[in-house]
């Protein structure tokens, strides 16, 4: 089944606001993470990762091709593993942060990686 005009392009602004709301929610997190040189790296790194994704985002919608959209999603995929593997190393690190929020921004950037991958795979088999 199908899904509208509409419908497509609800979802299409539903996730250039998630996408952008992640990275926003990861500079807020990353300005409350102790000043140290590991966390200074890490923070550098997942920031851009987290901005990129959106922005990376918000170009595959304006892709003029199936190809194109592949591509360009492509990256979204890898900027968004880029940051779980950011907040994973957070994790693994023990560097001191607000655990809760910590788990939140894990789970929302599996959410975005499962979405962007689905799209991919739908692309593929067209």
């Amino acid at each position: 089944m199908g899904y509208s005009k509409e419908e497509k392009e609800a979802f299409i602004q539903k996730m250039k606001t998630k996408t952008k709301k992640f990275a926003v929610d990861i500079i807020h997190f990353c300005n409350t993470l102790p000043n140290s040189q590991a966390t200074r790296t890490i923070t550098y790194q997942i920031i851009k990762s987290a901005t990129s994704t959106g922005a990376n985002y918000r170009a595959a919608c304006r892709g003029r091709s199936k190809a194109e959209f592949h591509s360009k999603i492509s990256i979204v995929i890898e900027e968004a593993d880029e940051s779980q593997y950011w907040l994973e190393l957070i994790k693994d690190t023990n560097i001191k942060c607000d655990q809760n929020e910590l788990g939140r921004l894990k789970a929302e950037i599996s959410e975005i990686l499962a979405i962007v991958n689905k799209a991919r795979s739908n692309t593929q088999r067209k």
